[in-house]
């Protein structure tokens, strides 16, 4: 379904050619004053200069052209040479009525060339609890994946898993210090090892900042612990069955913990996972001459000519033959590459490590291990932070565990919709986690991805504003009043949209009839703020609707069915998008 601006445009560009001025000026936007008109062009200030007339002459042809349109109800020239567009009630309600044929999309067409998209927006530690840091990159990337499915893409989004270097090494030292007789430790074994972990997710949590404290006091439990690291990496049997019983562990963990934010991968690969590829990509960086040795290192030169700041080389190797976090992310490409071909692979982090990915996604091209049309995008997110403008961190000043921030906000939530009604606790619980996740969430999205932001607990929560809990009580508005209709009668034969009857009608149905445009919008920019934008928008234009008028009161049976239609695509166009963005709506609040 084609786009209401793409519509009006045509109409306005032909209107331009037919009075001899070239069609890229009949571009027609929505208005920045929707007080004085719906629609905008303003071609003829630019035209004016190229026709070498005033631009009020151009505006006014056009508009005369316009004048018998049926699209239209108004179209005016206002000096100095801007055209202000309005339409006509009736093709308005057409097209939401056009909209409302399509249930599963509301007009929103599928992408003409579906690509394949990975996603990398998770970067978890195994054997160390989701912390709020871990909060942005699964939420916005969770989003970005939702609105490329909703638009046609396969999205395939990888939780990237830190699996790999010394933290595994910490792990086995100090389990080795505790339970020196696990049969993991004995070199000469060579039976079976026992299946079931010999720790806790529990005592994980509590193994890794132990070791991690003595490492940095005891230089011989560091060197144990570094070369326990070799070890596993040089395929230790013993400590590679550690490691999966630490992955098995750690996973269930982390897996329970993203359920708890509706946010789900389609792999749960790891640092580990790349690591049979990197001697042959290190090989092939030497053989086809990008690697050389700088400082005893393997490097890569990255920079180029245009560059305005420095750009150092891409380590590849350090002096010891050791990999780093660069190496990690190449080979992990290459396997992206060879397993999945993708047409785009896209980087949810923090935006502080743009310098880096720029290393990387240069060394890839310049290497050849992509193909020259893959496009590697790098989506920098800003900080999370507290009140005080600083990290979110506990009252202690630590960095707060993911659950218990979330489990705070539920407490928060379920306490004000005790207060405000009368509910069972089962059920105002359950509620209560779905308001929470959209607090949560709808407070991160709503702010430009690559800004830092305030993470205010009373605002975020708050059923009035630019807030998770106001879209859902707006929707759960919509969802009471069709119900109560539901129950008194059905829809006479012919019910459809109607034309407006007021101006806030219209301001509502003018909001909707954004949403294909809206989404491929949000789509092409990677931008779930754009989502956001437009529902509170919407919502704001249904409550201002809904107060001055009264739709269950109507006299009027084929208007107040009107009214109802209109109603039902509005929950749909805000179910589809609070969709995307990754929450959902309770039946009552």
């Amino acid at each position: 379904m084609e786009k209401i601006l793409d519509l009006i445009s045509r109409e306005v560009v032909k209107a331009f050619q037919e009075n001899g001025y070239d069609e890229k000026y009949g571009r027609v936007t929505f208005s920045n004053r929707p007080d004085l008109c719906e629609y905008q062009c303003n071609g003829a200030m630019a035209a004016a200069k190229e026709y070498k007339c005033a631009p009020f002459m151009i505006s006014d042809k056009i508009a005369e052209s316009l004048k018998e349109n049926t699209m239209f109800e108004s179209v005016e020239s206002v000096k100095p040479g801007f055209l202000n567009l309005k339409l006509n009630p009736e093709y308005l309600a057409e097209y939401l009525r056009k909209m409302a044929q399509d249930q599963e999309r509301l007009g929103c067409d599928r992408c003409d060339n579906p690509k394949t998209i990975m996603i990398d927006y998770g970067g978890p530690n195994v054997a160390k609890p989701l912390h709020v840091g871990h909060l942005r990159s699964a939420i916005i990337g969770e989003s970005v994946k939702r609105i490329g499915k909703f638009m046609g893409h396969t999205m395939i989004g990888d939780v990237h898993l830190g699996d790999w270097g010394l933290q595994m090494g910490l792990i086995i030292t100090e389990l080795k210090e505790r339970k020196p007789e696990l049969v993991y430790f004995d070199e000469s074994y060579t039976g079976e090892y026992p299946q079931e972990a010999p720790f806790t997710i529990g005592e994980l949590e509590e193994i890794y900042p132990a070791a991690s404290g003595k490492s940095k006091e005891d230089e011989r439990y560091k060197e144990a612990a570094m070369q326990a690291t070799f070890e596993l990496q040089h395929g230790r049997k013993g400590y590679q069955a550690l490691l999966n019983h630490i992955l098995e562990v750690s996973v269930s963990d982390l897996k329970r913990n993203y359920e708890n934010l509706k946010v789900s991968f389609e792999l749960w690969k790891g640092e580990s996972d790349a690591q049979p590829y990197i001697p042959d990509m290190v090989e092939k960086m030497k053989k086809d001459g990008y690697a050389h040795i700088s400082e005893g290192a393997l490097v890569v030169d990255v920079k180029e000519e245009t560059d305005t700041k420095e750009i150092p080389p891409c380590m590849i190797l350090k002096s010891d033959g050791a990999s780093l976090y660069n190496t990690t992310d190449l080979a992990t490409i290459v396997w992206r590459m060879k397993d999945y071909h993708p047409d785009e692979i896209i980087y949810v982090v923090d935006k502080r490590q743009e310098l880096y990915f720029t290393q990387v996604f240069r060394c890839a091209r310049k290497t050849g291990l992509v193909e020259p049309q893959t496009e590697l995008k790098f989506l920098g997110f800003g900080t999370m932070n507290g009140k005080d403008g600083k990290p979110f961190k506990t009252r202690e000043g630590g960095v707060m565990r993911l659950e218990y921030l979330v489990s705070n906000i539920n407490e928060e939530m379920y306490k004000k919709i005790a207060d405000n009604h009368t509910v069972e606790e089962e059920e105002g619980r359950k509620t209560a986690e779905v308001v929470a996740l959209s607090a949560i969430k709808y407070g991160d999205l709503s702010n430009q991805a690559s800004k830092d932001y305030i993470f205010d607990v009373d605002r975020f929560t708050s059923f009035e504003g630019n807030t998770g809990p106001y879209i859902l009580y707006t929707i759960v508005r919509i969802k009471s009043i069709l119900k109560k209709y539901q129950a008194k009668k059905s829809l006479p034969e012919g019910a459809k949209i109607l034309a407006a009857h007021s101006d806030s009608e219209k301001s509502l149905m003018l909001e909707l009839c954004k949403f294909n445009g809206m989404m491929e919008n949000a789509f092409q920019e990677t931008a779930p703020h754009k989502v956001c934008a437009y529902i509170y928008d919407l919502a704001n234009s249904f409550n201002h609707f809904y107060h001055e008028t009264k739709i269950m009161a109507e006299q009027d049976e084929m208007v107040q069915a009107g009214y109802i239609c209109l109603l039902e695509l509005t929950r749909q166009a805000l179910e589809l998008c609070i969709d995307v963005l990754g929450f959902e709506a309770p039946e009552r609040m």
